[in-house]
């Protein structure tokens, strides 16, 4: 599949994002990413807080050791709805957002502002694989369904070697690629590539190793998968609607997420890609 490039990555979020946040079940809290309904779980915004829940449980391990603020950056933000659920529950934090989109950019700003939080979070826009000078060092950084888009495991690990402190942690909650072969599965998960605009998918082992190589050391990896919804009315419906529009040029449409989504949604369900959340911790030496 060709590599999707910088300039498409952030004309597919300023295209989509009002969308995502008008007519996704996490919309009105500003929650891009998916529901997980994990162990505890008992409401619809819980699950769409439960990946947050769990980063914000592996940074207050990280408070209860250090007596200075924690740095978190959220690599791939959105409109900063988890940096500020985040800020909210840990007041000894500072955030940072990254965001390829100048309009999440915008309405992150906008969200931090309204939610009295602009004197320790702030949102910019850079590609997290090329990140400007003068963002301190991160104690925690995190990349939730934005992994899959960057250019290159290679370059994203790469720059989180600069950018997290010795013994910080990295974690990357995003779509993995299962050790299964064969046309029908294949021709799903190009279908998922091409409508959701992914350059990254990975099996868990090449995570890992890239990872080492990059001087991170592996702490945990759950798998999420069947924490998600699947085959829910609404996914049923954009099914069939995807059934025709796939057949549209895929690359640069209006419905290329409706496509990818619905693809997505077989890859989960028949186990040809699974959904995890990985730890990395940054070598001291």
């Amino acid at each position: 599949m060709p590599r999707v490039d910088t300039e498409d990555i952030r004309r597919y979020y300023d295209r989509h994002t009002r969308a995502f946040l008008r007519y996704g079940q996490g919309g009105g809290a500003g929650v891009i990413h998916r529901a997980v309904w994990g162990p505890g779980v008992t409401t619809r915004a819980q699950a769409f807080h439960y990946v947050d829940e769990l980063i914000a449980g592996l940074a207050r391990s990280l408070l209860s050791a250090s007596l200075a603020p924690l740095h978190l950056v959220d690599l791939g933000c959105g409109v900063g709805a988890t940096l500020c659920y985040l800020a909210e529950r840990l007041p000894a934090s500072l955030g940072t957002g990254v965001t390829l989109s100048p309009l999440q950019a915008r309405l992150a700003a906008e969200r931090i502002r309204a939610a009295g939080l602009a004197d320790r979070v702030a949102c910019i826009e850079a590609d997290y694989t090329s990140l400007p000078a003068g963002i301190p060092a991160a104690d925690l950084a995190y990349a939730i369904e934005s992994f899959v888009h960057g250019p290159s495991a290679e370059r994203f690990f790469a720059e989180c070697r600069v950018l997290v402190r010795p013994g910080g942690l990295l974690i990357v909650a995003d779509d993995f690629r299962r050790p299964v072969a064969g046309a029908e599965a294949a021709r799903a998960v190009d279908r998922f590539r091409r409508g959701w605009h992914v350059n990254t998918l990975l099996e868990g082992t090449e995570l890992g190793a890239v990872a080492e190589r990059a001087g991170f050391e592996h702490e945990s990896t759950t798998d999420l998968t069947s924490m998600l919804e699947t085959g829910r009315r609404r996914d049923r419906a954009i099914d069939v609607l995807a059934t025709v529009l796939q057949w549209l040029p895929v690359g640069s449409g209006r419905f290329d997420h409706l496509i990818g989504g619905s693809a997505l949604q077989q890859c989960l369900a028949r186990g040809w890609i699974g959904y995890d959340f990985a730890v990395f911790r940054r070598a001291r030496t």
